[in-house]
């Protein structure tokens, strides 16, 4: 479990909320420490569900098909656990001799169960109106993900349960998952250290005539060569590399004086790092040397302000004021970074904008990053992922930052 429950009770007695309903399978997984398993593929309301009390002495209570529960061993350490039936066909043969007769044993060993297409949704839902009801929780404020349960399914589930009242606890959920456990930040310092190992090979590996196919295959073979050396296990990833004057062009060849942006990420445990560096093979064009000591220096200047207390739209004023003071005057960028952690996409709430009210504090990781983009000359990026401490920041990087310069 990753789920802080003391921060959690604050966050949702100070909101009066007296129990979250999470029904994502990334808010399940924070929850209970478990995947959400097959039945949540479909991203609809009652593939699972986990249901978190205010109190924090108060378990959890986890609402998960019985496919999932009979083949997931983490699955069958949860406290408090409801099942439904999937569209998997299960039986138990354990106990069955191998002399038995074919359709007398399948008998004996399965249940007569007619099983869904998928899952049934209102069956769903009634085992979580059993639990909140055994947990004495009628009619009471009950906070759901509201920015992941499609329009049919939140429809659906008032009708179900209509005494119930569901209320709308995103900005809660996000500022709960704001800040991140030991378990969290360790998860996201191993993906981090493994596209590092990605990055290391790719550099190794960069030379005329490579695409960004090439060196995608190049960074994902040194990321699985590392994963496997340390028993991290399976890694999935995903790859942002451009090659050449064009940053769109998935063509291009590395030639002489080409950059080569990688912005790259590895999930581990569901946990995703995002962090970027550039190469250019042999010397680079003065004006893209040039601009790359601009988003230099910004970085530099921005990454001093990542400290508990500084708000996340100073070092969005403070990085985009630099950058024009060095050179790009009429640069403007919607953010220069954001959090990251275990999302359905590589960007987690909340942003570094213009706009953003968030105050750093400590367990936070940001990704921070000062990114240009300019068809007839490349991609350019810096980006590293930072874990906020009591007195400033943790640099999870260790490779150079720099234009690095490959032959």
């Amino acid at each position: 479990m990753y789920l802080n429950r003391t921060r959690a009770e604050q966050l949702m007695t100070a909101a009066g909320v007296e129990a979250l309903v999470l029904f994502s399978p990334e808010n399940f997984r924070y929850a209970t420490g478990t995947p959400a398993g097959a039945a949540a593929m479909w991203r609809r309301a009652g593939g699972a569900i986990a249901v978190v009390p205010a109190s924090a002495d108060a378990p959890i209570a986890s609402i998960i098909s019985d496919f999932q529960l009979e083949s997931s061993e983490q699955s069958r350490r949860l406290e408090d656990v409801r099942t439904f039936p999937a569209w998997v066909d299960m039986a138990d043969y354990r106990d069955i001799p191998d002399d038995a007769g074919l359709a007398e044993s399948f008998q004996s060993s399965t249940s007569a169960l007619v099983r869904p297409a998928t899952f049934d949704r209102n069956r769903v839902f009634d085992l979580l109106d059993d639990v909140l009801r055994e947990r004495g929780l009628q009619a009471s404020n009950i906070g759901a993900d509201f920015d992941f349960l499609p329009a049919r399914d939140l429809a659906s589930l008032s009708a179900r349960l209509p005494n119930q009242r569901f209320v709308d606890a995103t900005d809660l959920i996000r500022r709960l998952r704001l800040v991140k456990s030991p378990a969290e930040t360790a998860n996201l310092r191993s993906a981090c250290r493994l596209a590092e190992a990605g990055l290391k090979n790719l550099s190794e590996n960069i030379a005329a005539g490579h695409s960004s196919t090439d060196l995608s295959s190049a960074w994902r073979s040194g990321v699985d060569t590392t994963a496997r050396s340390t028993g991290v296990g399976a890694v999935d990833t995903w790859d942002y590399i451009s090659v050449g004057v064009d940053p769109w062009d998935g063509n291009a060849k590395v030639v002489p004086g080409s950059v080569v942006k990688a912005d790259v990420g590895c999930i581990v445990s569901g946990y995703c790092s995002d962090s970027a560096r550039t190469y250019v093979f042999g010397e680079p064009s003065r004006l893209a040397a040039g601009i790359f000591s601009c988003l230099e220096q910004a970085f530099m200047d921005g990454l001093g302000m990542f400290r508990p207390g500084v708000m996340l739209r100073d070092i969005h004023a403070a990085t985009l004021a630099s950058i024009q003071r060095y050179g790009l005057k009429s640069y403007s960028r919607g953010h220069f970074g954001h959090s990251v952690g275990a999302a359905v996409g590589i960007e987690e709430w909340p942003f570094i904008s213009a706009d953003s009210e968030i105050v750093l504090e400590p367990g936070m990781v940001m990704a921070f990053e000062t990114p240009f983009y300019a068809n007839g000359l490349g991609a350019l990026m810096i980006e590293d992922q930072l874990l906020i401490t009591e007195s400033g920041c943790e640099v999870m990087n260790t490779l150079p930052r720099g234009l690095t310069r490959m032959s």
